[in-house]
């Protein structure tokens, strides 16, 4: 089969890889029909993880089952799913407590699995024509039957979408509450977009790129641009001088200052200024236990200087860590299918898998208009 391959940094070729194919009864395999480029794959793209030559990318993925394993009961052949990025097996201790972004099953050593992701696991990722979903009943989100015609909305429920959710709980949203979002990547305008769900009354987004804050401002967003005005002064100005009840980092260690250069702890101290005494603070954006290409002598050893005496002497609360998709994503799959949520507002391009090389040139130098990919194998 046809696959997207990591050769190294800022070398990716769509070739071809041994078939995906069923290996455990309780296995499913999946014809990929949407799998989408994630912020957090130009991470390996760019070098700066530990990812193997040879891994096929993509954890954003949605496809058509074309087989099951005999211990299967659930999913059926034919079913329309979508992928939780996250891979559980629905039985460990966090998984029963629905942290399945935490599963201690399929990574032995490590708490949690990932399709095509650098230290989640020996899994392949899904910018290929076909996918290997281990324990397909817990992992498989049937979807209902306009599935075909949502689907560049329902693909958002592998990651994006229950990712930019899980932002405003860790950060403890609550209706009527003022939120401040940092970055306006796919992430932080799904982060943006839940907390109106949530009843939000004001929600402030910032970024220096344009197109990312034009989308923010079409759903209802105050766009901050950070590259023109301070950020935290201009959230203080909207909120009385109070700062934002809650605050949510979708940026991660790759932030960058007004000048362009990276500046690892950024938006953490930002969020820091941004967010009232006693707020929340809920942190998606991916931070790494050790980055050694980092020129940020603590980054390297996946530190930051942090504004841990302001945070404390405010009562800040702060939550982390990678997503639990399926805490989420069949409530956020309902709003979609009864039109409440179309979370494909931010998608820019549909391209076939073999452009996706040339795509992630594109979406990683962060070129105007490359807001979210959405990859068709099949086309």
């Amino acid at each position: 089969m046809k696959a997207l391959v990591y050769n190294g940094p800022r070398d990716v070729s769509v070739k071809e890889v041994a078939d995906a194919k069923i290996e455990h009864p309780m296995d499913v395999l999946v014809k990929i029909t949407t799998t989408n480029i994630c912020g957090s794959d130009l991470h390996m793209y760019e070098g700066r993880t530990n990812v193997e030559a040879g891994k096929v990318l993509g954890h954003e993925n949605l496809g058509e089952v074309v087989e099951i394993g005999d211990a299967v009961g659930r999913v059926e052949v034919g079913d329309i799913v979508c992928l939780p990025f996250n891979i559980s097996c629905g039985f460990c201790k966090n998984c029963e407590r629905g942290l399945t972004g935490f599963c201690l099953t399929l990574n032995p050593g490590t708490a949690g699995a990932a399709y095509g992701y650098a230290g989640m696991g020996p899994y392949s990722g899904g910018q290929a024509e076909y996918l290997r979903v281990p324990y397909g009943d817990v992992n498989c989100l049937v979807l209902p039957e306009d599935a075909g015609e949502k689907e560049n909305d329902y693909v958002m429920l592998a990651d994006i979408f229950p990712t930019g959710y899980e932002s405003t709980e860790l950060a403890g949203v609550k209706p009527g509450e003022t939120v401040v979002v940092y970055g306006a990547g796919p992430v932080g305008l799904m982060a943006a977009y839940s907390a109106f769900i949530k009843g939000a009354s004001k929600v402030m987004v910032v970024d220096r790129l344009p197109d990312r804050l034009k989308l923010a401002k079409k759903i209802g967003a105050i766009p901050i641009d950070y590259s023109k005005e301070s950020p935290v002064g201009q959230v203080l100005e909207l909120t009385g001088g109070e700062g934002a009840d809650r605050g949510c980092e979708c940026a991660g260690y790759q932030a960058h200052d007004a000048e362009g250069n990276e500046q690892p702890n950024l938006t953490m101290n930002q969020l820091v200024r941004s967010v009232k005494p006693t707020g929340g603070i809920g942190v998606i954006g991916v931070f790494v236990p050790e980055d050694p290409k980092a020129s940020d002598k603590l980054e390297k050893k996946g530190q930051i200087a942090f504004d841990l005496g302001l945070f404390f002497s405010k009562g800040l609360q702060m939550g982390s860590g990678q997503a639990n998709v399926k805490k989420y994503n069949r409530h956020l799959c309902n709003l979609i299918h009864e039109g409440k949520a179309k979370p494909s507002f931010i998608v820019s391009h549909e391209l076939s898998l073999k452009e996706a090389p040339d795509a992630y040139k594109h979406f990683d130098a962060r070129e105007k208009g490359w807001t979210k990919v959405l990859l068709k194998p099949a086309a």
